[in-house]
């Protein structure tokens, strides 16, 4: 991927490209505004492809009551929108909501003239800075950059400011069922544990197991690794497979490598390496790196 200066620039962080910026710039169509601005709330849209979509209740009122006490402290940032006179948040949608709640008339804003995919990574960039995100938020953000901009998991962690190993096993838990995803949203489950429901044969019976009798990370890592395999005649259960060290170690290194779920069997007459996609373009990107 041809070398973006806008990424570098992102990498910093959200409240260094605001300073940055802020320097002068080569005249645009449209006035510059400063970050003092205010506009009023009902002229401000939330962004439609935010990766934040929980807000917890609870926060929202907390922060309300704090913006009728002493107003907004942190402007929200905001870019033009299509029809004139009118911005869509780029980040502080939170505050937004909380400030509607409020019932503040106008709120102060940083008014940014940037595209969809800067727009995008602002987004995330905020959120996860701040730990705003869901671990399913974050993954379905960094998949949106893949999708639409044609980033590359190196892209995402220079941008982001993560490993390339942290944006790979992110993504990693959207290939877990839908009821395993929303555990992870209410906060019953962590990202850890989740990682470790990836490779497992049952991830939903593990997952109730793991929440159920409260496991650590390292107890369900071990869980995972033990496949149950049933008699092909009476589906009567033996007792479970247990993958070695060597081989648990040797699937998480090429998992983390290749960015796709990697599993490794062994048999009396061999064995199979079996490596998941979950998307077309992955396997054209896998299958790429087999012809190298």
């Amino acid at each position: 991927m041809n070398e973006d200066p806008s990424r570098k620039r992102l990498g910093r962080g959200l409240a260094a490209l605001i300073g940055e910026m802020d320097k002068p710039a080569q005249q645009s169509a449209r006035p510059s505004v400063g970050a003092d601005s205010r506009v009023p709330i009902e002229f401000i849209s939330p962004n439609p492809r935010n990766p934040r979509r929980s807000f917890a209740e609870a926060d929202l009122a907390d922060l309300s009551q704090s913006i009728r006490e002493h107003g907004i402290v942190q402007p929200v940032v905001v870019r033009p929108a299509a029809e004139i006179g009118r911005y869509e948040i780029i980040a502080g949608e939170r505050r937004w909501r909380a400030a509607q709640r409020a019932g503040v008339a106008e709120i102060p804003v940083i008014i940014r003239d940037v595209d969809d995919r800067v727009a995008l990574e602002l987004a995330i960039i905020e959120n996860v800075q701040r730990a705003d995100l869901n671990p399913v938020e974050e993954a379905l953000g960094y998949q949106q950059l893949i999708d639409e901009h044609n980033y590359t998991q190196a892209d995402l962690g220079q941008v982001i400011g993560k490993s390339r190993s942290h944006v790979a096993n992110t993504l990693r838990l959207l290939k877990l069922p839908e009821v395993i995803r929303d555990m992870l949203v209410d906060g019953a489950l962590s990202a850890g544990h989740a990682r470790t429901l990836v490779t497992s044969d049952d991830p939903a019976a593990l997952a109730k197991r793991i929440v159920e009798e409260g496991l650590s990370v390292r107890q369900a890592e071990a869980l995972a690794q033990q496949p149950t395999v049933r008699e092909t005649t009476g589906g009567s259960e033996r007792q479970p497979v247990q993958k070695d060290a060597d081989t648990v170690a040797l699937e998480k290194m090429l998992s983390d490598v290749i960015g796709m779920n990697v599993s490794i069997r062994h048999g009396q007459k061999g064995g199979e390496v079996r490596i998941s996609y979950r998307t077309l373009d992955q396997l054209d990107e896998l299958c790429r790196r087999l012809q190298r």
